[in-house]
Order: structure tokens, then C-alpha cells, then sequence
């Protein structure tokens, strides 16, 4: 299941790390979020276009496939210093201590090969479709207007880099938590039961009002 967690922070070169990966993974997210909100106006265009003028935007199809990759995938290293990704915690919930990070460490790692191998199998896709020497540098393009595929190829093993760096600084912080025995370790997620996720929600609705 997805989970609310939260991140601990000091002065450990480690931490450091973790604040400054956040604030390009908030920047990514960032865009996620911009492309859905240009995507719902090209949307009202479009449908205003068609009612008023019976002239759809032309190439609407065409930008929904190039904005999608920013949408879906551009802020997953963010969701994943939040801990908000789908996850099974059945088995790991009811770990404590070195066992607990212990299991964390291991899935982790399994995620980074994966990740790994995903940054190297979709950065040879955008490859076959980028050439300088093509108009549009592109090898390809979209059916309706020609937009080039490329840069939406692009984002994919961008954002896939940027996880892997996300999952290096959380094995790091696993690691740390293994060897000294830390009960709670930093840089990576703590995963807060409902009770503490609904204080942290009162907390902050609180310091709103004031």
C-alpha cells in the first residue's frame, strides 16, 4: 500500500545530500504538475474550440502522448523520498530495528538494479530516435503535426537517473542505520502510523489558521 512518511533531517553530509536532491526532485514534481495543468487547458481549448468554432485544436492527441512522460514519470524520485509509493508492508511493517532496515536496505537495492537497467534500455530508445542531422533533430515524430519524440523519450531515462541517485542516498541512510544500530536514521522514509500522520495533518492545518 502507499504510505505517509516522514523525513528527518541534521547536519550529516548524508542529510545535505537529501536537502539538495529534494529541492531538484521538487522542481521535477514541479513540472509534473505544470504539464497536467497545461494539458486541462489545452482541454478547454480544445472542447471551446470544437463548440464555438467546430474547430478543434489541431495536434491535441499529439500533445497529450508528449506531455504524458512529464506527467507520470518526471516527479517519481520526489514520491519516492516521501515513501509514497505502492509497497507491500504486510512482512516489513512488523519489523523493528537492524531487521527492519535490513529488509529496507535489500528491497532498495533490488529496486536501484532495476532502475539501473531501465536508465540503460531507455536511454538506447531515445537514442535511436535523437540525430542531429535530421530536421527537428529528430529520427521520428508524431502523426498529426510532426511534433519530435524525442524530448519526450528524453525525460524517461532523466527522471530514472534521478531515482538512482535517490536510491543510492537511501541505501546510504540504511546503511548507516544497520552499522550504529540507529533507531531513526536520516535521509530516508519513516513510515508514520495513522495516528501520527493525523497529528502531523492537525499540526499543520493548525499553524494555517495562526
Amino acid at each position: 500500500m502507499a504510505g505517509h512518511a516522514s523525513i528527518l533531517e541534521d547536519g550529516s553530509p548524508l542529510s545535505r545530500l537529501d536537502r539538495g536532491l529534494a529541492r531538484i526532485e521538487w522542481g521535477m514534481a514541479l513540472v509534473s504538475g505544470l504539464g497536467a495543468f497545461a494539458l486541462m487547458c489545452l482541454a478547454v481549448v480544445s472542447v471551446t474550440g470544437r463548440n464555438l468554432f467546430n474547430e478543434p485544436l489541431r495536434g491535441y492527441v499529439d500533445w497529450i502522448e508528449a506531455a504524458m512522460p512529464f506527467i507520470a514519470i518526471f516527479g517519481i524520485s520526489y514520491v519516492q523520498r516521501a515513501g509514497g509509493h505502492i509497497r507491500m508492508d504486510i512482512v516489513v511493517g512488523a519489523l523493528k530495528g537492524r531487521a527492519l532496515w535490513a529488509a529496507e536496505f535489500i528491497t532498495t537495492f533490488l529496486v536501484l538494479l532495476l532502475m539501473v537497467l531501465l536508465v540503460w534500455g531507455t536511454w538506447a530508445h531515445f537514442d535511436r530516435s535523437f540525430d542531429f542531422s535530421k530536421p527537428n533533430w529528430s529520427r521520428d515524430s508524431s502523426i498529426d503535426i510532426g511534433l519530435p519524440i524525442w524530448p519526450a523519450k528524453l525525460v524517461v531515462p532523466v527522471a530514472f537517473s534521478v531515482i538512482c541517485l535517490r536510491l543510492v542516498l537511501q541505501l546510504w541512510g540504511y546503511g548507516r542505520a544497520i552499522i550504529f544500530g540507529l533507531r531513526e536514521p536520516v535521509a530516508v522514509p519513516l513510515v508514520m502510523s495513522a495516528a501520527e500522520q493525523a497529528l502531523a495533518e492537525a499540526d499543520q492545518v493548525q499553524g494555517h489558521d495562526t
